[in-house]
């Protein structure tokens, strides 16, 4: 019977993941068409571009975390045994210097009601077209106090490799982390914070050279129950500049706000404020969350 269910999960994940890859093809078309009607055009240096891309997937890729969307902060919350969760996000500016965008699917099972496996698959579409580093985490609540609603969770978890390095899209060499994760919940919202490292790996000599190895990552996030079906949501963080150059380090705000559809669909959109002049300045958020 163990056996059994062990190949039902390893067929239901392949499974999911197999859908995952077809929902995000329609998203893709779906979005590649909105920016072209629309007029938005984007427009950088390659050598702006390919240094804007490295930033952003080192700062926001590198340490493993999948938070509620439009958060980064993660929460300790799992699915349970047995159960499933596909998130579709993406983020865009509107910028024509300096701009992106880019999408994202996480597929997580619940092995365990305190045990996660989740798999992201990350997809830049401006300002360069391609998928990268695939990120792989599991995340562990180890400690849960039902009668203050405090609460602690291990997130180790690795990046898979599979973007083009050459093209910024990627690491071009394995890269792990881990994050602790701590969260308070009340009867009308919850505060999440998160510390984490990430020791990355570089498959490009001229990355290596030119890019931090060590990346530490703090945030703190807030949600509020405004109704029975809408929460507002708010996030800053501070993460470790990958640039050597600079030791001027990025610091994120997010705001945002998530609605419940029905008990098993949310959706979701947020405003996200970068401080750092290598990247965007603003960026808007916009997401999908299905409970399997």
């Amino acid at each position: 019977m163990v056996l059994q269910d062990i190949f039902a999960k390893k067929h239901a994940i392949a499974y999911g993941i197999q859908k995952t890859i077809v929902v995000m093809g329609c998203v893709k078309k779906m979005y590649g068409q909105l920016f072209e009607h629309s007029g938005v055009v984007f427009f950088a240096p390659a050598s702006v571009i390919k240094i804007g891309m490295v930033m952003i997937l080192a700062i926001f890729c590198s340490v493993p975390a999948f938070g509620e969307h439009p958060l980064i902060t993660d929460d300790t919350g799992t699915q349970g045994n047995a159960k499933y969760l596909l998130e579709l996000n993406s983020e865009f500016s509107t910028k024509k210097i300096d701009a992106g965008g880019g999408m994202a699917a996480a597929l997580t099972l619940g092995i365990a009601d305190n045990l996660d496996l989740c798999v992201g698959f990350p997809y830049q579409w401006c300002p360069l077209n391609g998928m990268s580093d695939l990120p792989v985490e599991v995340k562990w609540r180890m400690f849960e106090c039902d009668e203050n609603g405090l609460s602690f969770a291990l997130n180790p978890g690795f990046s898979i490799p599979s973007g083009d390095e050459k093209q910024g899209l990627g690491n071009g060499a394995f890269t792990g982390g881990l994050m602790l994760i701590v969260t308070k919940a009340w009867r009308q919202g919850a505060v999440h914070s998160n510390i984490g490292h990430t020791w990355n790996a570089y498959g490009l000599k001229s990355d290596a050279e030119l890019s931090r190895k060590d990346i530490w990552h703090a945030s703190i996030a807030t949600e509020i129950h405004v109704t029975e079906n809408l929460r507002s949501v708010f996030d800053v963080g501070i993460d470790t500049n990958p640039d050597k150059s600079s030791d001027r380090h990025p610091i994120y705000f997010i705001g945002g706000l998530i609605y419940s559809v029905t008990e098993n669909l949310d959706i979701d959109f947020g405003v996200k404020q970068l401080r750092n002049k290598a990247i965007p300045d603003t960026m808007f958020l916009t997401g999908l969350t299905v409970n399997l």
